[in-house]
């Protein structure tokens, strides 16, 4: 697998926070909403020129994460990368749980991993 860059990351949130956050991306920090493919979840896709870098989702009640210091909007961050069967391949092997999905209208494939593997430190 060969990472090509930093593709996006996103922010899930209640319907409230996703407000107030498109409002900052936007106003404070100069992104740009744009087009979003139909997806299943409401939300924004907010760009730096031609560019989504950041994804703002609503999430469930039940899907609000917790960090150490209490909640946290951080659901996933995306890379870029070449040659997906060689990526699938490679996942497969290491027995890495992933979920594939077709980005409707972008010709778009994700790939969010459920598991990491299990790395021994020396």
């Amino acid at each position: 697998m060969s990472v090509l860059r930093l593709d996006h990351y996103n922010l899930r949130a209640d319907s409230v926070l996703i407000e107030r956050l498109r409002i900052f991306y936007c106003d404070v920090v100069g992104l740009e909403l744009g087009f979003r493919p139909p997806l299943k979840s409401t939300g924004y896709w907010l760009y730096a020129g031609e560019k989504d870098v950041l994804h703002l989702s609503q999430a469930t009640p039940n899907e609000i994460r917790k960090s150490y210091d209490g909640q946290s909007t951080f659901d996933h961050i995306a890379f870029s990368c070449s040659d997906l069967k060689s990526v699938e391949f490679q996942l497969q092997d290491k027995d890495i749980h992933y979920k594939r999905s077709d980005v409707p209208q972008s010709g778009a494939v994700q790939l969010f991993l459920m598991t990491l593997p299990a790395i021994k430190l020396n």
